[in-house]
């Protein structure tokens, strides 16, 4: 099996390992959304715009849905090792101060959506957003990302770090509606 590495796009190491036949298999990116500058009616509406899925912050008893959900799309994360999604584990789904999670459910109780973020002191980082194939393109993984953002901002939280495969139209195109800038970018090198 070949040699992976992971590194910033900008990084001298990159030029030089592909003179030396490394060559770049993925790439990936960083982005960023500071509290300062929130428009939150706009966040707001985001949430608003997939009526009648009920947004809202996930709890203890939500777990087997979230687990459902993780498990029957789990291989839909495109890229490489730099945003593979690892099948939550009981430890890894459970919530708490500093991880939580925000979901979208249908009217008949199914969850379509949902996204998991941790948080360190005032910054905060998605760990992964995914939404039921069958209901992709509705806004709703904008929805459940702009509800995060929304709740945490009221706890203090300042910035809000997210990003992913450049491979992933979907999660590119909600940070782009929520407002974040991309500030990393990221290439993952293969021989």
């Amino acid at each position: 099996m070949g040699e992976t590495t992971v590194l910033r796009a900008d990084d001298p190491r990159v030029r030089a390992l592909a003179a030396a036949g490394w060559r770049t298999t993925a790439r990936s990116f960083g982005a960023q959304l500071d509290a300062g500058g929130l428009d939150r009616a706009q966040l707001r509406a985001r949430v608003d715009r997939v009526a009648p899925f009920v947004v809202r912050e996930l709890g203890e008893a939500d777990l087997r849905a979230v687990r459902a959900l993780d498990a029957a799309t789990v291989g839909d994360y495109p890229g490489s090792v730099a945003t593979r999604h690892e099948l939550l584990t009981d430890v890894t789904a459970a919530l708490h101060h500093d991880r939580r999670a925000f979901g979208a459910w249908t009217p008949d109780g199914r969850l379509v959506g949902l996204t998991y973020v941790d948080r360190d002191g005032d910054t905060v980082e998605t760990d992964f957003t995914v939404v039921d194939p069958a209901f992709r393109g509705r806004g709703v993984g904008v929805a459940v990302k702009a509800a995060s953002v929304l709740a945490l901002v009221e706890d203090g939280v300042r910035r809000f770090r997210t990003g992913g495969s450049a491979d992933n139209a979907a999660i590119i195109a909600a940070g782009a509606a929520l407002g974040y800038r991309r500030d990393e970018e990221w290439v993952t090198l293969e021989r």
